[in-house]
């Protein structure tokens, strides 16, 4: 499988890129909005599959990552001092639309099978990019809530330990690309956990 990761939110603090892995990958490395330390990633994508043009378009830290910043307040929440709220730019459609078109762009032209969404605000975030893309769009979810499943091990977040995620069987095949859909990247733990689904599959 081909796992492209997919850091969703663009505040100036946070590295903002796209990274792709073949089996395990190489690690590269990313600030996180959440918690501003550095969390392992696969490999970069930033060279090779996407091409230069659409890097400079939508520079990481850049200007159009600077604008959408704006609508992505932050606030000290359940012991995160900041936890950013994607609520900020729901309530703004051009801005929606405009971070899909961002992402579309980046996206379209690398060649990708599915996109899968992660629980719960991954499914906020992935839909209209599958759309768009013209992509199936896959739910990987809290253990319990789908059948017909496999499930990944536990793992942590900043919140504490999880049961791992699931998805269903028959969702991702050998060999797809699949992009995964979150909203940012904390400890990585939820992203692990996504990598290891795909992988399994």
């Amino acid at each position: 499988h081909f796992l492209l990761l997919l850091p969703l939110l663009l505040p100036p603090t946070a590295g903002i890129g796209a990274s792709q892995g073949h089996g395990q990958g190489q690690a590269a490395s990313t600030s996180s909005p959440l918690t501003e330390q550095p969390v392992s990633v696969s490999s970069t994508a930033t060279s090779g599959c996407i091409s230069d043009n659409i890097m400079s378009r939508h520079e990481q830290d850049g200007e159009e990552a600077r604008q959408i910043a704006q609508y992505l307040p932050y606030f000290p929440f359940k012991g995160i001092p900041r936890f950013y709220d994607i609520g900020g730019f729901l309530a703004e459609p051009e801005v929606f639309q405009r971070i899909v078109d961002i992402f579309v762009a980046r996206y379209a032209e690398i060649g990708i099978d599915s996109v899968a969404g992660l629980d719960a605000r991954g499914f906020i975030l992935g839909p209209p990019i599958a759309l768009a893309l013209k992509k199936p769009f896959i739910m990987m979810r809290k253990e319990g809530k789908m059948p017909n499943t496999i499930s990944s091990s536990a793992y942590n977040t900043e919140y504490g330990k999880r049961a791992g995620l699931t998805v269903q069987k028959d969702r991702i095949k050998k060999g797809d690309r699949v992009l995964v859909i979150d909203d940012l990247v904390a400890t990585g733990g939820t992203l692990s956990s996504a990598i290891n689904l795909v992988h399994a599959l």
